[in-house]
């Protein structure tokens, strides 16, 4: 089958990550995933392939896409991400990255095509192996620790404070909407979307 494009959400695999700042990419697409289990008209197929990766594919904004979730933890994203690249014939120009953002608080999220990777082990993992960074990236706001001593690799590896797990499916929902409306309609209306979301407007 030839597929349009793939949405790949980063993450780590096993049950203790599920709900940490670092699988907000895996919510996305486990949300995705749900959409495709309600409606039939998604024809959500899981494609069984490579112990690196979970794959599905699905019919979202009007084409059929890839749906992907590393299982190489996050630093080494990018095997998986050149594994899929490779079967099914995609370039980076056909990759949509979703990922948690340190730089932007929880409840902001940006959207944008290349550039750096802002010391985010999973993006310049997945621009190494692809020996690009033309690929798309929705940034999903994680903020940074109050507390400037803490490292940052234990905050990515904690669950939301318990004033934000509360607005999670929102922002997801609204991530999602973006992405549909960027397939649909292009990029320019997607960034607006996606970058004038704000909690206090929801």
């Amino acid at each position: 089958m030839d597929y349009k494009s793939a949405i790949i959400g980063l993450g780590n695999p096993g049950s203790q990550y599920e709900k940490t700042r670092h699988n907000i990419g895996f919510m996305l697409v486990d949300h995705l995933l749900r959409l495709g289990a309600d409606r039939k008209a998604m024809r959500l197929e899981q494609i069984d392939e490579s112990g690196d990766y979970e794959l599905w594919h699905a019919k979202f904004a009007g084409a059929y896409r890839l749906l992907a979730k590393p299982m190489t933890f996050m630093n080494l994203s990018g095997k998986a991400v050149s594994k899929i690249c490779g079967r099914h014939g995609l370039s980076p120009e056909k990759i949509l990255v979703v990922h948690d953002e340190l730089d932007l608080p929880v409840g902001r999220m940006k959207f944008k095509k290349g550039g750096g990777n802002n010391g985010h082990n999973g993006l310049e993992s997945v621009q190494e192996r692809l020996g690009s960074s033309d690929f798309f990236r929705l940034r999903l706001g994680v903020g940074r620790p109050e507390d400037r001593f803490k490292p940052i690799s234990d905050w990515v590896l904690e669950p939301f404070e318990k004033e934000n797990v509360e607005h999670i499916p929102g922002i997801i929902t609204h991530a999602a909407k973006g992405l549909d409306i960027f397939y649909r309609r292009g990029m320019g209306f997607a960034t607006q979307h996606i970058n004038s979301f704000s909690l206090k407007e929801e």
